[in-house]
């Protein structure tokens, strides 16, 4: 695949960061050729671990394709680590922006020039108790709708393994292995030219998601759990318990004072 459009940021981005990749990760990548070798289109990958995105960049960047990934847009104004997010090409996400749509216009015009936009559709790292992808947003969806451009679902497993979700420190031995699995585009011209309401946005987000946790059973060799987790869903259900436990606690019991006086 060609290796156009890299520019000098992401290569030096790359001569810092593979050294230390491949001296912690061993690497089981395939179906790097489903990557599409022109024209813009968006991946979109399951996220268990703040290493993953580092990981994942690293085996795309080998196809060729480098991918531009979506950011909190306050990380390109800090210093180093801003030039770098600009000069890579790095998409802000300006999450106060009252347009959905619009929030997402750099994504969008990313794809129309070429580019490859690199999605965590679940928006963070999955709360799900195993790991399995949690539901997702629909940003994804509003700009594979909206550009009509390939999506190509990924699953990745590994670098949770080296460093679990939201775990302070490494876990350096044995060597981890960084698995990855490319799938076919997902098929969504059942919802082109649809009005991008709320549940057509939601129902094309759960067929690229369902393709996503797919790969992610091969990759695990195990089922994924009947319901996705959705944690708003429950977030709402430990406030309730949390809510029936306080209104059901027992009043404080009055010590019984027994009447002074002869019997």
């Amino acid at each position: 695949m060609s290796r156009r459009r890299i520019g000098f940021w992401y290569r030096l981005a790359a001569v810092l960061a593979k050294p230390p990749l491949i001296l912690l990760l061993k690497r089981d990548w395939q179906g790097a050729e489903r990557m599409p070798a022109d024209g813009g289109f968006i991946t979109a990958v399951n996220h268990n671990s703040h290493l993953d995105p580092f990981a994942y960049a690293h085996f795309q960047y080998n196809t060729g394709r480098v991918p531009r990934f979506l950011a909190k847009h306050g990380l390109f104004t800090k210093g180093f680590i801003g030039a770098v997010m600009r000069g890579t090409g790095q998409i802000p996400v300006y999450r106060e922006s009252t347009d959905a749509l619009s929030a997402f216009r750099a994504a969008i015009d990313a794809v129309e020039r070429g580019e490859c936009v690199a999605f965590y559709p679940e928006g963070t790292l999955t709360r799900d108790p195993d790991q399995w992808p949690m539901t997702a947003k629909t940003g994804a969806a509003r700009v594979a709708l909206q550009t009509k451009c390939p999506v190509i679902p990924v699953a990745q497993w590994g670098a949770n393994a080296l460093l679990p979700p939201y775990a302070k420190k490494p876990d350096l031995f044995p060597r981890k292995t960084h698995h990855v699995l490319v799938g076919e585009p997902v098929d969504l011209t059942r919802f082109y030219g649809k009005d991008m309401t709320p549940d057509v946005l939601r129902e094309a987000t759960e067929v690229i998601m369902a393709a996503v946790t797919e790969l992610l059973v091969e990759l695990r060799g195990e089922p994924a759990p009947a319901e996705v987790y959705d944690h708003r869903k429950a977030r709402a259900e430990q406030r309730r318990i949390a809510a029936e436990k306080a209104a059901v606690k027992p009043a404080p019991v009055e010590r019984e004072v027994e009447e002074e006086g002869s019997s």
